[in-house]
């Protein structure tokens, strides 16, 4: 079921919340499955998937390590691999993203006006959901033991990497 497409009127709210929860779910294993192909790199497991109208239109992956850039976190990873897209088609767009997006992703977010953000878990980083929510995107989290378990992971074998990631 697409992200913000008209329920049929005969289909029950409560089926209709488990139907997009579903799909929210499959839409985040495949941001799980770049977390997981990042780690492998020996990079920071985060992934995002960047999806329209029900169809995944791009991934993507931390890759600040393996690149050497200081910009490529996983969504803006996912947004550089979508290439240029017309408003909207972001207007119709949901991040999926295996952690809560810092202040520089989710200020391309709010950019591109990407309506919905599906995020995997916040409890290894809290980034700048308020601030989503406070210019009208919707935020719904999770809470994925997956994502959360690679998260605590990568920081307990690289501790330093992670503190750069997140400017401390």
């Amino acid at each position: 079921m697409p992200a913000n497409a008209d329920v049929h009127e005969d289909i029950p709210n409560e089926l209709a919340q488990e139907m997009q929860r579903d799909f929210d779910s499959r839409c985040l294993d495949a941001a799980i499955e770049e977390a997981r192909t990042g780690l492998a790199e020996g990079g920071i497991p985060v992934g995002a998937a960047l999806v329209v109208d029900g169809e995944i239109l791009a991934t993507g992956r931390n890759r600040r390590v393996q690149l050497g850039s200081v910009i490529r976190h996983g969504e803006m990873d996912c947004l550089e691999n979508a290439g240029r897209l017309p408003a909207s088609a972001y207007a119709r767009a949901t991040m999926y993203t295996t952690l809560s997006p810092c202040p520089m992703c989710s200020g391309a977010i709010l950019l591109y006006r990407i309506p919905r953000v599906i995020l995997g878990e916040n409890r290894t980083f809290m980034g700048a959901e308020e601030e989503l929510k406070a210019h009208g995107v919707e935020v719904v989290n999770l809470d994925s033991g997956v994502c959360a378990g690679l998260m605590r992971e990568f920081i307990g074998a690289h501790p330093e990497i992670w503190n750069e990631d997140i400017g401390r």
